[in-house]
């Protein structure tokens, strides 16, 4: 479930870090989040991990002007533009972050450690060096926002048509947990963001969490393996749109202030 990418939260505050929005520890707070600590290794000029706050002021100096977010998946190398070496990275976190300005890059490692309802969660960002080149397959917040709309007609028919278990205790607590956090607000973007970016993000992540659930329903309605392969195929495109979108709502900030 992308629903919040750390490289999400990255992104956004340190957008509006750069510019001028936010205070530092602002901006490390809310992309620390619930985590326990972020780290940032690799820095240009720094001989071991430092924490957020120094880290985005490394960036700074390093000439950043503004940070993207790509989501990979297999096939589709989203909002990445290489080398062959980061690329593979990304993948395999299925997120990272591209700086504006310098030619380096974020990619997270997420370790948890104790026991369940106490879990400590613990991300090392690791900066190594990128293509400076157009980012792919990234549309616009239009774009993205009329694709938003066809695939969730689209992700409502496909479980409907098959029957899949998006009803039920677990789905309904997910939907109830994402109506709260959105009404909390939890799920704006940073200051800086238009509104239309925010509306877009919110649309995503709504298509997303339905794709989640199907998928983590089990069989539902769908016993056969080829009904199992046919949700599959059906859902594989509503992802990859909402996909699309978040990424096109992250990356607005930069994207606005080019068109200046």
């Amino acid at each position: 479930m992308l629903f919040e990418p750390r490289s999400g939260r990255l992104a956004a505050w340190g957008n509006a870090l750069l510019a001028g929005l936010v205070s530092p520890d602002e901006a490390a707070m809310s992309i620390v989040g619930e985590d326990a600590v972020h780290r940032v290794e690799g820095l240009p000029g720094e001989s071991g991990p430092v924490g957020l706050t120094l880290a985005l002021g490394r960036l700074r100096a390093l000439g950043v002007s503004g940070l993207r977010v790509a989501l990979p998946a297999p096939g589709h190398p989203l909002g990445l533009s290489g080398p062959p070496e980061f690329n593979a990275r990304a993948l395999e976190a299925e997120e990272a972050v591209v700086a504006v300005g310098a030619a380096v890059g974020l990619v997270p490692e997420v370790a948890e450690a104790g026991p369940a309802g106490d879990v400590h969660v613990s991300v090392t960002w690791h900066c190594l060096p990128v293509r400076e080149a157009p980012p792919a397959d990234v549309p616009s917040l239009g774009e993205a926002e009329r694709e938003l709309a066809e695939a969730l007609r689209e992700a409502t028919g496909v479980l409907t048509r098959l029957d899949v278990a998006g009803s039920g205790p677990v789905a309904d607590a997910a939907l109830s947990a994402y109506r709260a956090r959105a009404e909390a607000g939890r799920e704006a973007l940073a200051p800086g963001y238009p509104p239309r970016a925010v509306r877009v993000l919110a649309l995503a992540q709504r298509v997303d969490l339905m794709v989640s659930l199907a998928y983590e329903s089990g069989h539902g309605g769908a016993v056969a393996a080829s009904e199992m392969a046919a949700r599959t195929e059906a859902l594989r495109p509503v992802e990859r749109v909402a996909r699309r979108a978040l990424v096109a709502a992250y990356n607005s900030a930069v994207e606005a202030r080019e068109l200046d």
